[in-house]
């Protein structure tokens, strides 16, 4: 998963990236500190990996990880070249999803490049750019599959659905907000490579004072919430300077921290959870002496996709999948104790796999 941060300069982007990464982004109060996007992989803290190593005390320990990709700051005509321009806006159209950042506090010590608070205008200059771009690339398309679809007449569903994402981007709106949308369109407009169709997180930035959930009350964060809802979309309130903070601590201080604050959960682990949940993915475990390790997949995989993941091999040899409930092992203590409650079982090709599978994939060439 390739998560992609951006939003206007100077509303905590690099601070949270910085954060939740420790890859040591530049963070300065000046528009385009970030000038090539900066990358950290950040591991997926996943409590069920942990008791699986205290269980078998592997060589390896393997869990799942999220890229994340801190992209700078745009500004208002960047389709256009303004600011650092379109550069940063096809770093933007390698990612997975966008993390879009919204500043939601005061503080007179940090510059807002257009001079106040105003989360609505903030997403509105930004989405606009892409929307912009976006109908650019729309545009280009449209006026050769229209010359092409007067000879060949496969391509009337592609302009068909290319008429109908221009006029949704043409009333200001975003490309994933076009409904009714088959799977089979759904496929066909992800290779279009528009910035807009892509699933968004937005993170409303808010203040060190209301990160103890009074921020629910602060009509800015409301802002941004309602405009997330507009568009089924993901958000997520944090405060990029906390998150700062717990990120120079060791697990059990961060742990104090949280809770004398009243947080119930780090930042990081708020947008793992919504990068999941919007991208529609699940982790399956594999566990032994060797190795305990963490796999992310699709919703709806079947097994033997699922032993894809590990090695193309176990794909084509699949024989069985050997499963048991996470939550099932741990109440038995071990595997032998599952199989003997019966809770270990064996599927075949058509298993769809469970979040928290523990599996033992079969395979022969």
């Amino acid at each position: 998963m390739k998560l992609g941060i951006v939003g206007l300069p100077n509303v905590g982007k690099s601070t949270l990236f910085n954060a939740i990464t420790n890859a040591g982004a530049e963070s300065a109060n000046y528009p385009f500190c970030t000038i090539d996007p900066n990358i950290g992989v950040v591991a997926v803290p996943d409590e069920r990996l942990d008791w699986l190593a205290g269980l078998y005390n592997p060589e390896k320990y393997t869990p799942a990880v999220i890229e994340f990709v801190d992209i700078a700051g745009l500004v208002k005509g960047a389709s256009k070249g303004e600011g650092l321009g379109n550069k940063f806006l096809g770093h933007i159209r390698e990612v997975d999803a966008i993390v879009h950042v919204v500043r939601c506090f005061e503080d007179p010590n940090i510059v807002h490049v257009d001079g106040d608070i105003d989360p609505l205008r903030d997403l509105d200059t930004i989405n606009t750019e892409l929307i912009l771009s976006d109908l650019e690339v729309v545009e280009k398309r449209l006026e050769r599959v229209r010359k092409a679809s007067r000879t060949d007449k496969t391509l009337a569903g592609e302009l068909d659905l290319l008429e109908r994402i221009y006029s949704v981007l043409g009333e200001g709106k975003s490309a994933r907000t076009l409904a009714g949308m088959t799977e089979e369109e759904e496929a066909l407009a992800s290779s279009f490579g528009l910035l807009t169709l892509k699933p968004v997180i937005y993170v409303a930035n808010i203040s060190e004072d209301e990160a103890d959930g009074s921020y629910e009350n602060n009509k800015a964060y409301l802002d941004v919430k309602n405009f997330a809802d507009s568009e089924n979309a993901e958000v997520v309130a944090i405060c990029a300077g906390i998150e700062a903070e717990i990120a120079l601590l060791d697990d059990e201080e961060k742990k104090v921290f949280l809770e004398d604050m009243g947080i119930a959960e780090s930042g990081l682990t708020k947008l793992i959870k919504a990068g999941y949940s919007l991208l529609g993915l699940i982790s399956f475990l594999t566990a032994g002496p060797k190795e305990v390790r963490a796999w992310t997949i699709k919703k709806g995989t079947k097994a033997p996709q699922a032993a894809g993941k590990i090695h193309s091999d176990f794909e084509r040899g699949f024989i069985r999948a050997e499963i048991v409930a996470y939550d099932d092992l741990v109440a038995s203590g071990s595997i032998n104790a599952a199989k003997e409650k019966g809770l270990y079982r064996s599927e075949g090709k058509d298993y769809v796999m469970k979040d928290g599978d523990v599996v033992l994939f079969r395979f022969n060439l």
